[in-house]
């Protein structure tokens, strides 16, 4: 049996079973490339252990885990793999791993070494965003990355957001510009978003909009692409690379690239509205938060000395 490709790049390509395609279809396209890598990883421990990859024993896939962690692994991406392995043996007919005792206990103590608390990064809070928008080079690419960090800012947009962007998705409206969102983390089966984008005074999200289509000559199709260093614009951009925007936009004005990422952006409205004192439900209206109690975390952490119990006698 071939191993790899239980994971394709699309859909339609995998394994002839109906039942398969909408197994893969249930998940995003950015879990299955996760997938696919750890599958593929997995497969290739497997072979240099001498162990059999599909279908694998229970105590394998705990030596696996093992084996990731002592790399300084993270735990979100031990668990992840974890599943991929499972739903790889499920797509194949074998039992997965979800209810082995061996597995499990492997994974717990896995938490119980490395805690369980994310690594947060940074967030491209609006005076900081300002800094990153201002050092952009007068270039097309330039152009392009001012008008990609202010909307990702100004709409609270995850990467994988912005990247799937359409020129029609964004119809300016009295006092701004409504935004659709066609799909998205919250909304995987396509319902549909819309959000209120405002241009304000000091982000500027819908000037920097213009500056950028009219330089790029973009009528339609995709709102951001990709341009070459000789100003030839191409397709559009992978969500790493819009991790890649922001991270160079924070070395250039001074700060470590390490700290932020394509989350960035979005934790920076979220934050800013927190200390500005926003109301989370109106945050909440922009990013979309499912759960308030995610969003408080963002608030909590933006208010823990503002609001400190210690201003009335410290």
């Amino acid at each position: 049996m071939t191993l790899q490709p239980l994971f394709p790049e699309t859909i339609p390509d995998v394994l002839q079973s109906a039942s398969d395609r909408l197994v893969l279809a249930a998940r995003s396209p950015a879990t299955l490339r996760a997938y696919r890598t750890d599958w593929g990883a997995f497969v290739a421990w497997c072979s240099a252990q001498g162990v059999t990859a599909l279908p694998a024993q229970p105590e394998t896939v705990a030596a696996w885990i093992a084996s990731r962690l002592e790399q300084g692994r993270k735990a979100a991406t031990l668990a992840r793999g974890v599943a991929a392995v499972s739903c790889a043996h499920e797509l194949a007919g074998f039992e997965s791993f979800s209810r082995s005792r061996v597995v499990q206990d492997a994974l717990r103590g896995m938490r119980r070494t490395l805690g369980t608390a994310p690594t947060r990064k940074a967030p491209a809070t609006v005076d900081l965003l300002r800094r990153m928008i201002d050092v952009q080079p007068d270039t097309l690419i330039g152009r392009r990355n001012r008008a990609l960090l202010a909307l990702g800012f100004s709409g609270a947009l995850r990467r994988s957001e912005l990247v799937t962007l359409d020129v029609a998705d964004l119809v300016s409206h009295e006092g701004g510009a409504l935004l659709t969102l066609r799909r998205s983390k919250t909304d995987p089966d396509g319902a549909g978003q819309t959000i209120g984008i405002l241009n304000g005074s000091t982000i500027r999200a819908l000037d920097h909009l213009a500056a950028w289509y009219e330089a790029a000559g973009i009528t339609s199709g995709r709102l951001f692409r990709s341009v070459d260093r000789h100003g030839r614009i191409g397709g559009s951009l992978s969500d790493r690379s819009v991790a890649r925007i922001i991270k160079t936009a924070a070395e250039a004005v001074g700060l470590d690239p390490e700290r932020f990422s394509g989350h960035s952006l979005r934790a920076g409205f979220i934050t800013s509205g927190a200390e500005a004192g926003v109301d989370a439900l109106l945050i909440a209206e922009t990013s979309r938060h499912q759960s308030l109690d995610v969003l408080r975390t963002y608030v909590r952490r933006a208010s823990l000395l503002k609001a400190h119990a210690g201003h009335c006698f410290l």
